[in-house]
């Protein structure tokens, strides 16, 4: 086969003229010729592909799809569960496990014996095995976290069992009736209502009406009954084992200093004295002298839905009285 002749368009001379590309031109065309090629190629494939998928394929696919979305609710739902837990966990080492004089559980200690590596490698195997092996992990996760927590509830039980005296100790009954009041200001930073500044609430107040009884939320001896600086007429009763309550702005005092009182024990009347804005007891829980929430103290008086309707208002209500 002869060498190809090329001829280029002369605008000048209105001519045909033979032309001798280059090798750089030579280049260029060819590049040009391939890259336009694989293009085509490309989308040929492209398009059979997505002719070619069988309906079994496409089954697949929409229910690879479905799965995913499911995974995205039960992920969702799991980690409001690890929330709970979370919770749970921290009120059974910072508040039952401390008032029966027991030590905190290490993290250590609850998820003990929980191994990744080999229970999930054949998992690998799987579609989508990185979601299903991360959904399975923190599964066994919280479960192995729920069946620690039981036996801290046992042992808490066993340790209750030996320790009645304790049991009736603690203040853990509500200080007024609870068909008595309305929950006015929780624990924690709060306005105050009379300077207008910051402060830190030490307890709970109770709205109620002047006169409203007043009792004991656990058996111990009265430390205080009498006037208080900023308090008004104000009951203190040590429970021991590192326990004082106090009962603020009373009307009416019906206890003596030294006097042993019993829990549900009537001891004095809803009142305003002191420094107060209006009808109301100010609760307090102190542990070794430091102020506790007392909202944590009720769980011998109230019933799940009363106990997690408590905390909601607690958390919510801002009107100090004090």
């Amino acid at each position: 086969m002869g060498r190809q002749i090329f001829y280029k368009y002369n605008s000048e001379t209105d001519n045909f003229e033979r032309f001798f590309p280059t090798f750089r031109d030579r280049f260029k065309s060819l590049g040009k010729i391939i890259l336009v090629s694989t293009c085509l190629a490309l989308l040929f494939v492209a398009i059979f592909s997505y002719l070619s998928i069988t309906p079994t394929e496409k089954n697949l696919m929409a229910e690879n799809k479905r799965l995913k979305s499911q995974y995205g609710v039960v992920s969702a739902r799991l980690e409001n569960m690890m929330g709970v837990m979370d919770r749970l966990e921290d009120r059974d080492d910072n508040l039952y496990r401390v008032m029966m004089q027991l030590d905190p559980i290490s993290n250590e200690q609850r998820l003990s014996g929980l191994e990744y590596d080999n229970r999930y490698s054949q998992l690998s195997k799987l579609s989508d095995s990185q979601l299903v092996e991360q959904l399975t992990k923190r599964m066994n996760l919280l479960e192995k976290r729920i069946y620690s927590q039981l036996l801290s509830f046992d042992q808490l039980q066993e340790t209750l069992g030996n320790q009645q005296d304790r049991l009736a100790s603690i203040p853990s009954v509500l200080p007024i009736n609870i068909a008595d009041y309305t929950m006015s200001s929780g624990y924690g930073y709060r306005v105050d209502p009379i300077y207008g500044s910051s402060k830190f609430h030490e307890g709970l107040d109770f709205a109620a009406a002047k006169g409203t009884d007043v009792f004991a939320t656990g058996d111990g001896k009265v430390i205080l009954a009498g006037r208080e600086k900023g308090y008004g007429n104000c009951i203190d009763i040590n429970h021991g084992y590192n326990y004082v309550t106090r009962y603020a702005h009373l009307s009416e005092i019906l206890v003596k200093s030294g006097e042993e009182v019993k829990r549900g024990q009537l001891i004095g009347k809803v009142g305003s004295t002191g420094k107060s804005t209006g009808p109301h007891l100010h609760y307090e829980v102190r542990y070794k002298n430091v102020p506790q929430n007392p909202v944590n103290y009720y769980f011998m008086d109230l019933t799940p839905e009363e106990y997690y309707e408590m905390i909601q208002i607690a958390e919510n209500a801002g009107h100090v009285m004090d």
